[in-house]
């Protein structure tokens, strides 16, 4: 893996989950896959032996843990709570790369993302000026335009397109507050991830 030689969380998450495989693998635990056969089912092309060894790797990293399972054959994976910061961490470096700036208002934008079920890392700001977007998880002092809120589980799965956008918003599952008329254009702005289309199984078969 490569090592960047810095301690915030996107340059850590980048150390640990640099591997494509490795970040869907995370999403699809985030999401609510914990068996082996059903990480397999929400990635088709990954091949039995990368998945194991990506488990093997992540749980040596201390992003998951490894259970066997109670009265049955076979174990189960879930993220510890330094994977779902890492989660979070890599979802807002993908929302600052994808985010369509166009749909922004002239000058700066400055929004913030709030995720309520974190307590480390669980607010993030962006800073749009034209074509340039920074990523702080730190208040940069600034007055914020727009305020998204909700759980980092709810936001994941807007992101990845497992909830569409108006679902989530009718729902308020995500809240929106501040200027109204970046919370109008939201849909806009908020592009989705480039994996928003891939299908993945049901939460049922999740289950299974």
């Amino acid at each position: 893996m490569k090592q960047y030689g810095q301690f915030c969380p996107i340059a850590k998450s980048a150390e640990i989950l640099g591997d494509p495989w490795s970040i869907l693998i995370v999403r699809e635990l985030l999401l609510g896959s914990s068996r082996f056969s059903v990480l397999q089912r929400g990635l088709p092309r990954i091949s039995p032996t990368v998945l194991n060894t990506r488990l093997k790797e992540l749980e040596e990293w201390g992003v998951i843990i490894k259970r066997r399972l109670s009265g049955q054959r076979g174990h189960e994976y879930r993220l510890t709570a330094a994977g779902r910061d890492m989660d979070v961490s890599i979802l807002m470096f993908d929302i600052q790369r994808r985010i369509d700036t166009t749909a922004l208002p002239d000058g700066e934008t400055v929004l913030c993302f709030n995720f309520k079920d974190l307590k480390a890392f669980g607010r993030w700001w962006l800073i749009c000026q034209g074509p340039e977007v920074d990523l702080c998880y730190e208040d940069p002092g600034k007055d914020v335009d727009c305020y998204v809120t909700g759980l980092s589980r709810d936001l994941i799965g807007v992101w990845m397109g497992d909830v569409s956008v108006s679902k989530a918003l009718k729902s308020e599952i995500i809240q929106l507050t501040g200027d109204r008329h970046l919370c109008r254009a939201f849909p806009k702005w908020f592009t989705l991830s480039l994996f928003a289309k891939t299908p993945r199984p049901t939460t049922a078969e999740r289950l299974i």
